[in-house]
């Protein structure tokens, strides 16, 4: 019965492409667009320490997602951890809000490029614009750029695995020169000082309060390691490898975003730098800074980094939101469509059309509208964090004098450490963001998308859970985790 309904994909990763699907990921396009509004928020020190903080707070919880990725090589990542842990409700709950955080990220890699365009070409982006979105022109030619990039990394998904693998890597090899090559130019040119950092907090803020508003969005800055277990099923390599590629991704992905915003703060004082892109409208106040010591080269330079960062987003996180998807469709708590592959290219395509549908939305919301997604991306990010570190905490064990609670269960105390860390950095994340009096609160506009995409998944909750209820544990174990015993 669930055997012959289970859709299995196929195994067509290799290790330098996954670990370039989480680094491409996590890098993106944030690097190279928000340094001026992060530099804003807490200072250039304020912005580094935080997001090196954040790094290795991924760590810590890159720790849970290795062991089980290991124990559990299946696609659905959190939301399979979730159902192991804490069971089907909370799976869900896990899973809808992982989804939330995947399309957010879609969308705005999306955006960005818009908002290149606007840098790059003014004059052309400006032609049929529409409205105003909070003191942002949207324009005709910017939603139809947006769109076309969604609409053609969605076509290349359905292709296929392989070559979504394999580029992902050639445009994080081209993202990374590029970074090489601004921060020479920042070190060898004339202009850019070590002394422009100073103050290396806001003035008006207290230096922890900086950090912590930072190190808050460090899910949003690092998702994407993340992607590593909805790729999962498709390793074409031991699943015990997945633990080095998540470090190693995250220990690039913290040096890269540390050396744009180094380099975007050095080139002049860093409060005079957000006055001028202030007083100047600045669309892309990273570019202008780049420009101001390597003149157009160095604008054509992060302009390459930037469109990279971008593709490997749109790319990473197609493949995982469809991933995704496609797990609970197999588990049937979404729509039956979820779980079909394409009869070709053997690709969930249902849920890489659903991401291209919602996301084709963001685009007429313009430049602000990236904020607003950024602080729900990382909601809906930290509540999956949170279900994989205690998945991990409940299955390590402190000692073998503990009762075993999972076939799984392992004694490793120094793991379990780390998994409760992990933990309540989840619960942090998740305090700094919802708390209103926190320093990284969502906006009024983030709680209200947020509520929205709330309302949908209930509405999808309601629809499928009588089917999802009353499958037998046996059958669902093996829908979710290839197996029938837990």
């Amino acid at each position: 019965m669930a055997e012959k309904e289970r859709q299995q994909l196929k195994r067509s990763l290799k290790p330098h492409w996954v670990w370039a699907i989480a680094f491409g990921s996590a890098i993106g396009w944030g690097a190279f667009v928000l340094p001026p509004d992060w530099i804003s928020q807490a200072g250039p020190a304020g912005v580094i320490i935080g997001i090196l903080l954040g790094a290795v707070l991924m760590m810590v919880i890159g720790v849970s997602y290795g062991f089980l990725i290991e124990k559990f090589p299946v696609t659905g990542g959190e939301f399979s951890y979730a159902y192991i842990g804490f069971g089907r409700g909370l799976a869900f709950f896990a899973g809808w809000f992982l989804t939330l955080g995947y399309i957010c990220i879609v969308a705005l890699n999306a955006s960005a490029l818009a908002l290149l365009a606007k840098f790059l070409f003014p004059e052309f982006v400006r032609i049929g614009n529409l409205y105003t979105v909070a003191g942002y022109d949207v324009s005709i030619i910017q939603v139809l750029i947006a769109s076309a990039a969604l609409i053609i990394f969605a076509l290349l998904n359905i292709r296929g695995t392989s070559f979504s693998g394999r580029t992902q890597f050639v445009f994080s090899m081209i993202l990374i020169f590029g970074i090489l090559l601004l921060a020479g130019g920042a070190i060898f040119a004339d202009g850019p000082s070590i002394s422009n950092l100073s103050p290396a907090f806001l003035p008006d803020q207290t230096a922890i309060a900086s950090i912590l508003t930072i190190l808050a969005i460090a899910p949003f800055a690092y998702v994407g390691f993340d992607n590593i277990p909805q790729a999962a099923e498709e390793f074409k390599f031991e699943a015990n490898k997945a633990f080095g590629l998540i470090i190693w991704s995250l220990v690039a992905a913290g040096l890269a975003y540390a050396v744009m915003i180094f380099v975007t703060a050095s080139v002049m004082p860093w409060q005079e730098l957000l006055a001028q892109i202030e007083s100047q409208n600045s669309v892309w106040g990273t570019g202008d800074a780049i420009e101001s010591y390597m003149g157009r080269t160095g604008v054509f330079i992060i302009a390459i980094a930037v469109v990279m960062g971008i593709f490997t987003g749109l790319n990473g996180f197609f493949i995982s939101s469809s991933r995704l998807t496609f797990a609970m469709g197999r588990a049937r708590i979404l729509p039956n469509a979820f779980r079909k592959l394409h009869k070709k290219y053997h690709t969930p395509y249902v849920g890489i059309l659903f991401t291209l549908i919602v996301c084709l939305i963001a685009p007429w919301f313009g430049r602000q509208a990236l904020l607003w997604v950024v602080d729900m991306s990382s909601t809906g990010v930290a509540i999956a964090y949170f279900f994989c570190t205690a998945t991990a905490y409940k299955i390590f064990k402190w000692s073998d004098k503990q009762k075993d609670t999972h076939y799984a269960s392992t004694v490793a105390p120094g793991r379990k450490l780390l998994s409760l860390i992990g933990l309540i950095s989840s619960l942090g994340f998740l305090v700094l963001l919802l708390v209103p009096q926190s320093p990284a609160s969502l906006g009024k506009e983030s709680y209200i998308v947020l509520g929205v995409w709330i309302l949908l998944g209930i509405v999808f909750y309601l629809f499928n859970a009588p089917r999802y209820n009353k499958i037998e544990e046996k059958e669902m174990n093996y829908l979710i985790l290839g197996k029938e015993e837990l």
